[in-house]
C-alpha cells in the first residue's frame, strides 16, 4: 500500500468515527432531553395529581354526608371509607399524607363530612371525633300526609309555594328522571292513566335535617325518595314472597297507615288484607274512600262509598291503583310481616280499639256492640 492511500484511509475513517461520535451525542443528548422531560412532566403531573388528591372533591357540595368509622378501622380501611362515601377523591393519597406527616388517633364513630372539606379539616375531625356542623334547619313531615300537605309544611318553611312544589312533583319529564335514578324504586306504575299523583306515597314520613338557607323542591324530593328507598327496597324479598311488587308494596303501606295507630294492629289487619287479597274480596277500606273524593271525611258515610274511582276499594277489588299518603317504618313492616290469622273482618270502636272477626255474621254483632249508636 503507497503512503498516499494509508494517508486517505486514515482520514476517511476518522471523518468517520468523528460522524459516529457526533450521531452518539445526538442521540445521547436526545435521550437526556426526553429523560428530562419526562422527569419533569412526572413531577410536575405528579404535584398537581397530589394537589388535586388533598384539595376538597366539590368546594361548592357542603351537602353533609354520614360516614360511619368502625371500630379499630386502620388508617387504609378509613381512607377506603372516606372514598367510597366521596369524602376524598384519593385512598392511596390520603393514607401516605397521614402517614408523612404522622397524623394518628384517629376515633371511630359516626361523623357527618361535607364533600367541600379539605383533607386537613377532614383528619381533624376524625382525631377530635367532632360533627363537622349542625343542620340549619329540620323539618318533620309527619305519616299519613298526602303529597299537597307535605307541600304545604315545606312552603311554610322555604321561599316556594305550595302550587310550585306540586307542579314539580307532578312534572312528567322531571318524574321520568327520577325513575331512571331509583329504578328499583319508581317503576313505571306510577305514571299510570288513572295515578292522581306520581310520587303520591313515595315522599317518606320523617325528620329531615337541611344545610342550607334555602333549598329546591329537587333537593328535597330526592332526599325523600332516597329514605324511602332505604326503608323499602330491603323488605322487598318479603313483600315479594307476599304477592306485592314495589308498588303495591307502597301502596299496601300507605292503607295501613291510615287505618290503624300501632305497629301490632298495622299487623293484623295486614293479615286481614291478605286474606280478603286470597279470597277475592274488596277491602273496604275507609281511607281510600276520602283520597278518591280529594277530601278529609269526618265520618265515611254510605253515599260517599258510592264514588266511581279506581282509588275506592269499595269500588274496586283487590289493592287501589296507587298510594293514599307516605307512610310510617312499621307499616311497610307490617305489609312484609303480617301476623297471620283468619280474620276476615276488622272495626275500631270509639277508642281506637280494633276488632277482628272471621265471619261476617261476627263482625255484625261486634258492630251493634262496639259502634251502637250508627
Amino acid at each position: 500500500m503507497s503512503g498516499s492511500n494509508f494517508k486517505e484511509d486514515y482520514e476517511n475513517n476518522k471523518k468517520v468515527r468523528k460522524e459516529e461520535a457526533g450521531t452518539v451525542r445526538k442521540i445521547v443528548a436526545t435521550v437526556l432531553i426526553t429523560l428530562t422531560i419526562v422527569l419533569v412532566v412526572g413531577v410536575i403531573g405528579g404535584y398537581f395529581y397530589i394537589s388535586s388528591a388533598l384539595d376538597p372533591v366539590d368546594e361548592d357540595d357542603k351537602e353533609p354526608v354520614n360516614v360511619e368509622i368502625p371500630t379499630g378501622a386502620t388508617n387504609s380501611e378509613i381512607a377506603s371509607v372516606l372514598e367510597e362515601n366521596g369524602i376524598i377523591s384519593n385512598s392511596t393519597i390520603f393514607r401516605f399524607y397521614t402517614k408523612f406527616n404522622n397524623e394518628t388517633g384517629f376515633q371511630a364513630g359516626n361523623y357527618q363530612f361535607t364533600p367541600s372539606m379539605k383533607l386537613d379539616n377532614i383528619i381533624e375531625s376524625l382525631q377530635n371525633g367532632r360533627i363537622v356542623k349542625d343542620p340549619i334547619n329540620r323539618v318533620t313531615i309527619p305519616e299519613g300526609y298526602t303529597l299537597k300537605q307535605i307541600a304545604e309544611v315545606y312552603a311554610e318553611e322555604y321561599s316556594f309555594t305550595q302550587e310550585e312544589f306540586m307542579n314539580q312533583v307532578d312534572d312528567e319529564e322531571y318524574v321520568k328522571q327520577l325513575m331512571e335514578s331509583h329504578s328499583a324504586l319508581l317503576t313505571d306504575e306510577i305514571l299510570g292513566e288513572d295515578i292522581r299523583h306520581p310520587l303520591e306515597g313515595y315522599l317518606f314520613a320523617a325528620t329531615y335535617p337541611f344545610y342550607k338557607e334555602d333549598v329546591t323542591v329537587k333537593e328535597i324530593v330526592e332526599k325523600m325518595i332516597s329514605k324511602t328507598e332505604s326503608v323499602v327496597l330491603p323488605r322487598m324479598e318479603s313483600l315479594e314472597e307476599k304477592g306485592l311488587n314495589v308498588h303495591e308494596a307502597v301502596t299496601m303501606a300507605s292503607l295501613l297507615e291510615n287505618e290503624a295507630r300501632t305497629a301490632e294492629s298495622r299487623r293484623e289487619i295486614a293479615g286481614v288484607f291478605y286474606n280478603r287479597l286470597e279470597e277475592e274480596m274488596p277491602l273496604q277500606t275507609d281511607p281510600t274512600v276520602a283520597y278518591a273524593h280529594g277530601e278529609h271525611l269526618e265520618r265515611t258515610m254510605y253515599d260517599d262509598l258510592e264514588i266511581e274511582s279506581p282509588y275506592n276499594t269499595y269500588h274496586v277489588n283487590g289493592l287501589p291503583v296507587g298510594p293514599i299518603s307516605n307512610f310510617n317504618e312499621n307499616s311497610i313492616e307490617a305489609a312484609a310481616a303480617p301476623i297471620s290469622s283468619e280474620n276476615l273482618y276488622f272495626l275500631a270502636d270509639e277508642e281506637g280499639n280494633v276488632h277482628y272477626s272471621e265471619t261476617l255474621e261476627e263482625h255484625n254483632q261486634k258492630k251493634e256492640e262496639y259502634l251502637s249508636d250508627e
